[in-house]
């Protein structure tokens, strides 16, 4: 098809859409062609409105003074250069219309495209399905805490270490004890500091020191000193 009168919007249109991805009507450099379809234009074209056409006129003006030296075949009409039929609609409310009278046809200049999409997603599920996996496959670490406890007996004649032993007997999934030390509070009396670790998600520090409170013959009290999360 080519260019047709650029006096018409549609003609414009033509040379918009063409210079969009070009720099030159015809390859790499200017030539008769740019020389033609400069020529045919009876003004440059509306910045605002064409700006890629503007673009390649102002760009073409530059070599005017050159246009007769240009390479290429100064005979040939503007019309003879531009896009085929099948690479640009001109009246694209018209193109509109008929792909609304005939949804069958095929489009085959967009099956390459639609290929490349379906191309594009299948990867693009295969390294979401890949990801997934590699997660799942991770174990999340457990979240965890230090915990010094207080443990106070009823006077200064209970025995400490029979008192740490049945502190230390309790065995859970998710709990370590740890270093334990006596700490003076007054008249003698002495009571257990002991660190312990807990898996948060597997063990309550209230029904811990509920166990603890079992051994009544020698605890008298429990509490948190201090916890931290690791």
């Amino acid at each position: 098809m080519g260019f047709i009168d650029f006096v018409s919007d549609a003609g414009l249109t033509l040379l918009e859409n063409w210079t969009k991805t070009r720099s030159y009507i015809v390859g790499y450099g200017p030539s008769q062609a740019d020389v033609k379809t400069f020529q045919a234009l009876k003004a440059q074209p509306e910045v605002a409105k064409y700006p890629h056409a503007y673009r390649w006129y102002k760009h073409i003006a530059s070599f005017e003074s050159e246009f007769s030296s240009l390479p290429g075949d100064p005979t040939k009409e503007f019309t003879a250069y531009g896009p085929e039929s099948a690479e640009l609609t001109v009246n694209p409310a018209k193109a509109t219309e008929n792909a609304e009278e005939d949804d069958d046809d095929v489009d085959l200049f967009g099956s390459d495209d639609e290929e490349e999409d379906a191309e594009h997603a299948r990867v693009r599920e295969e390294r979401l399905k890949e990801y997934a996996a590699k997660k799942a496959g991770k174990t999340k670490p457990a979240a965890k805490s230090i915990v010094t406890m207080d443990i106070k007996p009823w006077d200064d004649e209970t025995d400490m270490k029979e008192l740490e032993a049945h502190v230390r007997s309790i065995e859970k999934d998710g709990l370590v004890w740890g270093a334990s030390t006596l700490v003076p509070i007054g008249y003698g009396i002495k009571k257990l500091q002991i660190n312990l670790v807990v898996e948060d998600d597997k063990i309550s520090l209230d029904e811990l020191q509920e166990e603890i409170a079992e051994f009544e013959d020698h605890v008298q009290s429990s509490d948190i000193a201090a916890m931290q999360k690791l």
